[in-house]
């Protein structure tokens, strides 16, 4: 029985592989997992150019973390004028972080620290001292909302939502949501520059937005020698420009927001070594710090946060 079997294994193992080969076609082309719906919970924020068909990344389990990526190393830079300035990150301090936190926003206001995390069934939006201790406040958004980019203006809290679409207009001591206001895209970064609020998602555009209606007043393209910057994350306004987290990279872009020219390029690929094992452990969270030429850095699931002087 064993002799007349043995012919009929080769059949077996090629109807398989072409089972196997049919099965991947109709996948990502570059072995990720297909793109996902807001209810999906394979892929989450940052995981993919906003409007991407999910070429981009591979995704994860069914955890509602986000897509880890492999990532391309750094950000290109093209051959025009201006060149960005090469730079890195001088660590002051070290501040702790907790580890459980997948950072999507950061922000420090007075003695204060304002975060926003990510994951569907654990998004929250806290506020902590900045010396440490446990969350004074700490409101979780809805299960079906992955939270992304915050921002503090002086009335209000705004968050963002990855692909639900919806921005959160927080009472800034309760954190409690008292409206939500519907945008085009996904939500990734936000940052506010004390006239108009900035907002990335996930392409090279940044879109103005007015404060108090979330309305959007224009966009800018952001190149880094003539040559789009992709994946722009979290943002920070400081000092006229706006400090970005490109996803997937140990680097951190200056930009003029007038142009989109990126003016400076820094390396914080020192920090947090070694990293967590966990992939979608990236650098993410910048802040600025009142009072000082320096900023917060930390990344998502970290546990420590870094005071730094950029470098550059």
């Amino acid at each position: 029985m064993r002799a007349a079997l043995r012919p009929v294994a080769p059949l077996v193992l090629s109807v398989t592989l072409l089972g196997s080969l049919a099965a991947c076609s109709q996948g990502d082309p570059s072995g990720g997992t297909p793109a996902a719906t807001e209810g999906d919970t394979a892929l989450a924020s940052s995981s993919m150019p906003a409007g991407s068909s999910g070429t981009g990344s591979s995704g994860t389990g069914s955890s509602g973390t986000e897509s880890s990526g492999t990532g391309d190393g750094g950000v290109t830079v093209g051959p025009d004028e201006p060149q960005p300035a090469r730079g890195t990150v001088d660590v002051v301090r070290e501040l702790p972080h907790d580890p459980s936190l997948f950072t999507q926003g950061l922000q420090v206001v007075d003695d204060q620290i304002y975060e926003s995390t990510g994951q569907y069934g654990q998004s929250q939006v806290q506020r902590r001292p900045l010396a440490g201790g446990e969350p004074t406040v700490s409101v979780p958004m809805a299960d079906d909302e992955f939270g992304e980019g915050l921002a503090v203006t002086d009335d209000t809290v705004w968050t963002l939502t990855w692909r639900k679409q919806v921005a959160h207009d927080r009472d800034p001591q309760t954190l409690e949501v008292r409206r939500e206001v519907p945008y085009e895209g996904e939500g990734w970064g936000l940052c506010h520059d004390g006239a108009r609020l900035v907002m990335s998602d996930g392409s090279d555009t940044l879109t103005f937005r007015d404060p108090a209606t979330f309305e959007p007043t224009g966009t800018v393209a952001v190149t880094a020698g003539g040559t789009p910057v992709q994946r722009l994350n979290e943002l920070e306004c400081v000092n006229g420009a706006v400090l970005a987290n490109v996803w997937m990279t140990d680097e951190i872009v200056r930009i003029d927001p007038a142009t989109g020219a990126v003016t400076a390029i820094y390396d914080a690929s020192a920090l947090q070594q070694p990293r967590p094992a966990n992939p979608d452990a990236v650098l993410n969270g910048i802040a600025a710090l009142p009072g000082s030429e320096n900023v917060l850095l930390t990344g998502k699931l970290w546990p420590t946060m870094y005071e730094v002087r950029l470098v550059g």
